[in-house]
């Protein structure tokens, strides 16, 4: 299944759990599940946020963002790996692969980035309610949602673009999908001005981001005490530890993996922390963020009543 070490590799053979057959049947079953809650937990909050006038606010528009990113991040690897999971060889293109790498990739920042401006909209609105209309306006959201956007796109997709990766030898990717470490230890040129930009990005996409959403809460938490109702404090600890449990569960395992020494070898360790990364997030959003808060919960019954009427 390897290429010879004097040739060109023109597509991969991505091993996931291909060794395990058993394993492989639960895994598609599972993940067949968590995709299909994706797109319909994400898709019915965009449906709810463009339906329902009240939910025209900044955290709304933040939140639909969010859903909308989540849909197309599951989205550019999930439907590969579950037919992978249907296939005897696995493989993919050279060219498909590193579009699937770059979409990945970019897609994983634009939701650090968003994250934090979420925490950023958050930390306002808790800390500083009467001035929050005025401080949030329609044209900050869209210019902050415009850069976390733009700016994941100049710091991921161009400099792959421009410090191209060269295969000559191996192509066997022990992962689910074309993920950019699993990828980049196959590569045959050197590697180490990639390795200083990954670095010096992932401080400024990862950890960056990581130390001001928990900046952010902290301000929150501070805020939080102060209300005098225990039933107010305890709804918003209760927010609060929902989002941050999301947070940290997608910062921790990204940051693990792409913020710590690397190895030409990659793990199944590698594997299992991608999925916590790349699937439970995405899943688990419109719930976290959304489907408990009642204005949400009010726009899905006025919308179902209107259809029963009808």
């Amino acid at each position: 299944m390897d290429e010879k070490n004097d040739t060109s590799v023109t597509y991969f053979i991505l091993v996931g759990l291909s060794e395990y057959p058993r394993a492989q049947v639960i895994f598609f079953c599972l993940l067949l599940v968590s995709y299909l809650m994706t797109l319909l937990g994400n898709s019915l909050i965009l449906l709810l946020i463009y339906y329902d006038s009240h939910l025209h606010t900044p955290m709304y528009f933040f939140i639909s963002n969010l859903s909308f990113l989540d849909i197309c991040y599951t989205s550019s690897s999930l439907p590969q790996v579950l037919i992978n999971c249907l296939v005897s060889i696995p493989a993919i293109s050279l060219g498909q692969c590193l579009a699937q790498m770059c979409a990945g990739l970019y897609l994983g920042v634009v939701e650090c980035l968003l994250l934090a401006v979420m925490a950023y909209d958050r930390c306002i609105a808790i800390g500083d309610p009467l001035r929050y209309p005025v401080r949030m306006s329609p044209r900050l959201c869209v210019q902050l949602a415009t850069v976390s956007w733009v700016s994941s796109f100049l710091l991921t997709v161009i400099p792959t673009l421009t410090t191209p990766l060269e295969f000559c030898g191996h192509n066997l990717i022990n992962h689910f999908s074309c993920e950019l470490l699993a990828v980049i230890k196959l590569a045959c040129n050197d590697l180490h001005l990639n390795e200083l930009f990954m670095m010096a990005s992932s401080t400024l996409t990862l950890l960056a981001p990581f130390v001001f959403i928990l900046a952010s809460y902290g301000h929150i938490l501070r805020a939080v005490l102060k209300i005098r109702s225990a039933e107010g404090r305890k709804k918003a600890f209760s927010t609060c530890s929902s989002h941050l449990t999301v947070v940290i569960v997608f910062y921790g395992t990204a940051i693990s993996m792409y913020m710590m020494p690397q190895d030409k070898t990659s793990r199944d360790r590698d594997k299992i922390i991608s999925i916590l990364y790349g699937v439970l997030p995405p899943m688990f959003n419109p719930l976290i963020y959304s489907l408990r808060n009642k204005d949400v919960k009010g726009a899905l019954r006025k919308l179902m009543g209107e259809k029963n009427d009808s």
